[in-house]
């Protein structure tokens, strides 16, 4: 290698660090809860003026640049993003991709090896696969829920759009956001971990998918207050509940160290809201 060549090896740093706009909760909040339920320790980088050129350009973060935060540097000193990847990427290493991997680790950590075409190691591979399926499918309800109030342009302000936002939400309210919970009562309530009354979607464990069911209350609490009374999806709200509710989340809440929803992925406009 010549000395004008950039150099390809990776120098590890002192643990993971979080690439993401300062202010708001954003996607980079699914992000932070798993690493504040496991107890794993991260740091933040949020300085907006550092922020894109850091990550977006190969020179400073590695090939392949990144298009947008969150991005995720790892000990190793390697970058990854888009939200979903990255929880797929940690699920395993903090404990939150189901009761099969946790299994695995624990006969990694006590020196069993552990083949990987394995029955066992395939069945633990479709368990994450499952919960990835899951995390997925709420990451496109946060999605849904960001577009409407941005239903033409990201780019522009609400209120270059709040009549077609309008018509939007009474989709997003009547349709849309009643789909989704409904799915995830489905899947509640078929879940065999859960016949002594648990809230698991997968497994017996707190996975991702566990961790991101949430920012719809938030942006529109009339819908949501009324969805909660109607009674139909009363093992959701209780999945939220309990999350909330366990180790490293509550601490988070409790000590103010979560920031609160606010103008970012979920907004509370009250002409967007509604009881239907």
């Amino acid at each position: 290698m010549s000395a004008s060549e950039p150099s390809t090896k990776k120098q590890r740093t002192d643990g993971y660090v979080l690439y993401y706009w300062p202010g708001i909760p954003g996607r980079g909040e699914y992000i932070r809860l798993a690493f504040e339920h496991s107890g794993t320790a991260y740091t933040e980088d949020s300085d907006p003026s550092k922020l894109l050129p850091t990550i977006t350009d190969p020179k400073n973060c590695g090939h392949p640049g990144h298009f947008a935060p969150p991005a995720l540097k790892l000990p190793s000193g390697k970058f990854i993003s888009q939200t979903p990847n990255i929880l797929n990427y940690v699920a395993p290493k903090l404990g939150l991709a189901g009761d099969k991997w946790v299994k695995l680790t624990e006969k990694q950590k006590n020196g069993d090896k552990v083949d990987i075409g394995s029955e066992e190691y395939e069945q633990a591979e479709e368990e994450r696969a499952a919960v990835n399926q899951l995390v997925l499918t709420a990451l496109d309800l946060s999605n849904e829920s960001h577009d409407v109030h941005h239903p033409v342009a990201v780019e522009d302000y609400y209120e270059d759009q709040k009549e077609e936002s309008k018509r939007r939400a009474q989709s997003y309210r009547k349709n849309r956001l009643p789909k989704f919970l409904a799915h995830f009562q489905k899947v509640l309530e078929s879940n065999p971990a859960n016949k002594e009354g648990n809230t698991y979607l997968i497994s017996s464990k707190t996975t991702n998918a566990d961790l991101v069911i949430d920012g719809a209350e938030f942006a529109f609490p009339r819908r949501t207050a009324a969805l909660r009374q109607s009674g139909k999806y009363e093992k959701v709200f209780a999945l939220k509940k309990r999350v909330e509710s366990e180790g490293g989340i509550k601490a988070y809440i409790e000590e103010g160290r979560r920031q609160p929803f606010s103008q970012g992925l979920f907004r509370h406009y009250p002409e967007l809201d509604g009881d239907d």
